[in-house]
């Protein structure tokens, strides 16, 4: 009979164990071997059989066994081992403690999905799964992050596969009481809610749950609560699902519904206010909007009040492709503010024009959520140096009159959370070496260059290691694909082959995420007959596993999925190629450190970083991948195997992927599997050891969440906290008075006269030229703008590159027609080709860069023809 409903009992743990309850609820447990292995002691078969989930496990052990334990000396001993060292942990000085400067008070990271663990299943692909890792690195740094997300009732999905292999959905429902959360509570034991008005005057409301990420806490919005009507109470049902108003109800919810949940929990629990708050993708963009409407309460004006939070956010863009940005119709947005909705106090047409595509080639009636991150927030990034470019191409229509270069969005480089995706037996390894805690330091803060000590571990140490992790891979394999396998309808007597997939010997290959089509999961299929040579080779044969979902509204990656699994299916090759459904953490723990190789193949370059394979080199396992993302910053042949790009301007998309198809499997014949096989005189493959070894040393230390969380405090978050600093409201008011000034003002502002002393288009190295410019500045004065000479190389077509920018100086007042003149040096510390140009751009202390506001002037085209600017 089927229960009407459904609640959960929790156990009541024996005194002596109490601290168990403490140590499952906080998810360090989650990268803390030693905290695993005590909840692993408590009873193997129901570990197991819990997913290797503590709180799940403590509410199915049998109360005997419980008393059993209270009893145990032994394992009491070890229970306070591990409860003291989280509890130091917690409390202690960590990376972030030591630094000198003002660091912020807080930081406030707010991100649509959050993968910390298979536990807490609230992600769907990369961008959740960096945003755990995001977490976790801040914790074993000591930043005080307090994370914010959404708690999807239903998660993403769960996978299966039809008998024909199509992708096939399933959604569970979540109990959050099931879950490692707690709720957050009012002082009177009511649980915390926050509320956004919505057209009509409804009303949505949400629950804050507050799961607690070793140090950082990660506060989750919760919309099915009773006092919401059913359509409010779906809001957070499904993580990238439902319509176009669905999606914006949820990043409201995130946003506006985020930053309420952060002043709540502050209230309560005396944490201190963030100073900085950063947006990871455009979904939790309208977070700016609500701390506006914050500061207008207080008195400020818009203008002041955009000023004031601009200067402590930073904005963090995922995408490498405007159809990846999520955008909404004018009108919807417009429905959901103003004064019977939400934000009253703000003009709605202030709101709409945040978000506007208000530049050459934009959709007008659109509103762009990376827009309206991007224009709230003084410092943005993209997430590698190749996807940072991309970015300022694509976003520079923001800034017009600028090069894209110069575009102000920088990039930090993603990295991974090394001691979540590190197998114990590589860890174990490396302790051997430098002892336990120098190798937690390593893996969790990082800091050095490399890891010197990989090069004294034997050959056959790390031949052994690599190994067993394939053999637990095969073993892993065998089981879920016997699982995959009944679910498709098998019975048992179709499933004998399946003892001998794979073999523990045999070169395997990974390729698992999620399954747009730029991704090409099947361009291994291009030639399918070369591929099978390559997977029976009676020598040197190859094996591969494969995963990944594709979205459950997206037909075509379905296809893409389907026709993998169905060449998998051959009788021919199916132990030597299998896919694996249901794709995610606990099945991506096994399969990074078991494979010898990492396949990448997107088209570039629209892979914004790519961790997956920064997971796998950390096991020693090796890359194979199109210069995109990340690979294309950090390759090197030391490190695994670059597949050529076809990208010319004439190469349509089938022949790009049948020349990159051909060169991958060129250089799985012709150097790889070779390579893998060739035995040295010691009888091991010693040059493919050699390359493991360079990798985990020299690649190892780049890869990691620490190094990245670094990165953004010391070149993000410290400036912003201390922009936000000086924006009291007379700054801000002053700024955004000087900005309106500096606007209205700049039609007037123009260079004149360029002059210098050169006589002929040909200089010396190392001389210096005198550079005299005359400019208007129409109502504005020199205090207001720079007049700056930009030099360098310039390329075929006269365009700057690699330029140097020097500001001059204003000699003597106006002329009696109000013009300035502006002298300067200009060095030639460069031979070749040269150029230069002069510009005037608005200058403010305030201002991050002179490239801040999007305003430039510039020589005439006549005026540079006039001057002979470039010189050859």
């Amino acid at each position: 009979m089927k229960a009407i409903r459904r609640l959960t009992v929790r156990p009541v743990l024996p005194d002596p164990l109490r601290p168990l309850s403490d140590l499952a609820r906080n998810l360090r447990w989650s990268w803390h071997p030693e905290t695993r292995d005590l909840f692993q002691s408590v009873d193997p078969e129901c570990w197991t059989a819990s997913g290797r989930d503590p709180v799940r496990l403590l509410g199915t052990v049998p109360p005997a066994r419980l008393a059993e334990l209270a009893e145990d000396r032994r394992f009491l001993r070890r229970l306070t081992a591990v409860a003291d060292d989280l509890d130091h942990y917690m409390s202690g000085d960590r990376w972030y403690q030591a630094q000198s400067g003002r660091l912020p008070a807080a930081v406030a990271y707010f991100s649509p999905e959050f993968g910390i663990t298979a536990a807490l299943p609230q992600y769907s692909g990369g961008l959740g799964i960096l945003a755990g890792d995001h977490l976790k690195a801040a914790s074993d740094l000591g930043v005080p992050l307090v994370g914010v997300g959404l708690l999807y009732r239903h998660g993403y999905f769960r996978q299966s596969l039809s008998r024909d292999g199509w992708q096939q959905e399933h959604y569970p429902v979540l109990d959050p009481h099931e879950l490692p959360l707690a709720p957050l509570k009012e002082t009177d034991g009511t649980p915390a809610h926050v509320a956004l008005a919505l057209p009509g005057g409804r009303e949505l409301r949400a629950r804050v749950w507050l799961a607690q990420v070793g140090r950082v806490p990660l506060l989750l919005l919760d919309s099915d609560v009773e006092e919401n009507d059913p359509g409010e109470r779906g809001v957070t049902d499904r993580l990238y699902g439902g319509g176009s108003e669905h999606r914006l109800l949820q990043e409201m919810l995130l946003g506006i519904g985020g930053v309420r949940a952060v002043r709540t929990y502050c209230r309560l629990t005396g944490h201190a206010a963030p100073e900085v708050f950063h947006t990871n993708e455009g979904h939790a963009g309208f977070l700016g909007l609500e701390r506006i409407a914050e500061l207008c309460d207080e008195g400020l004006e818009f203008g002041a009040a955009l000023e004031a939070v601009r200067a402590g956010t930073v904005f963090t863009t995922h995408t490498p492709v405007p159809a990846g940005i999520d955008r909404f119709d004018r009108e919807l947005v417009g429905r959901h503010f103003g004064p019977d909705s939400e934000l009253p106090r703000i003009d709605v047409e202030r709101v709409l024009r945040l978000g506007m595509e208000t530049y050459p080639g934009g959709e007008p009636n659109l509103f762009n959520m990376a827009v309206m991150g991007l224009r709230l927030a003084q410092r943005a990034n993209g997430v590698s140096l190749l996807h940072g470019g991309v970015s300022r191409g694509m976003f520079a229509g923001l800034w017009p009159g600028f090069d894209a270069e110069e575009v102000p969005i920088t990039s930090v480089t993603n990295g991974v959370h090394a001691p979540t995706w590190v197998a114990p037996e590589v860890f174990r390894l490396g302790a051997r070496q430098i002892g336990v805690q120098r190798a937690e330091d390593a893996l969790a803060v990082g800091g050095s260059d490399r890891w010197d000590s990989v090069a004294d571990i034997p050959d056959q140490d790390i031949w052994e290691l690599r190994r067993t992790l394939r053999a637990q891979l095969v073993e892993e394999v065998r089981e879920r694909l016997r699982a995959s396998w009944r679910q498709r309808g098998a019975g048992t007597a179709e499933l004998g082959w399946i003892d001998d997939a794979l073999d523990p010997d045999v070169l395997t290959i990974g390729f698992a995420r999620r399954v747009p089509s730029y991704k090409r999961l099947t361009l291994m299929l291009r030639d399918r007959d070369r591929l099978m040579e390559l997977l029976l080779h009676p020598e040197r044969p190859i094996q591969i596993v494969v995963a990944g979902k594709a979205h459950p509204a997206d037909d075509g990656g379905k296809r893409l999925v389907q026709e993998l699994v169905r060449f998998a299916d051959d009788p021919r090759v199916r132990h030597r190629i299998v896919f694996l459904p249901d794709y995610g953490m606990a099945m991506a723990q096994k399969l990074y450190p078991g494979c010898d190789i990492w396949l990448n193949n997107p088209l570039r370059p629209l892979e914004a970083c790519g961790t997956s394979g920064m997971k796998a080199a950390l096991n020693g396992c090796l890359n194979l991948s199109v210069l995109d993302g990340w690979w294309d910053e950090w390759y090197q042949p030391d490190f695994g195997w670059a597949i050529p790009t076809a990208d010319g301007a004439g190469t349509d998309p089938d022949r790009r992927d049948a020349i990159e198809a051909n060169a991958l499997y060129d250089l799985l014949e012709q150097r790889i599997t070779p390579r893998f096989y060739e035995r040295g005189a010691s009888g091991l493959p010693d040059r493919w050891l050699e390359m493991v070894r360079r990798t985990l040393s020299l690649l190892g230390p780049k890869v990691l969440a620490g190094r990245m969380v670094r990165e953004y405090v010391e070149r993000l978050y410290a400036p912003a906290a201390e922009a936000h600093r000086a924006m009291d409201p007379d700054s801000a008011r002053g700024l955004a008075e000087w900005k309106a000034r500096v606007r209205a003002a700049w039609p007037g502002v123009s260079v004149d006269h360029v002059e210098t002393s050169a006589a002929t288009a040909a200089a010396e190295l190392g001389a210096t030229l005198a550079l005299r410019v005359r400019v208007r500045l129409g109502d504005l004065a020199p205090e207001d703008v720079e007049v700056q000479a930009v030099s360098g190389r310039v390329d075929s077509e006269d365009q700057i590159t690699d330029a140097a920018k020097v500001p001059l100086k204003p000699v003597g007042g106006p002329d009696l027609e109000g013009r300035w003149v502006y002298e300067g040096p200009l060095a030639l510390d460069r031979t070749g080709p040269f150029g230069y140009t002069v510009r005037v751009l608005p200058a403010h202390r305030l201002l991050a860069s002179g490239v801040e506001t999007g305003l430039v002037a510039v020589p005439s085209g006549d005026l540079v023809e006039a001057a002979g600017l470039l010189m050859r």
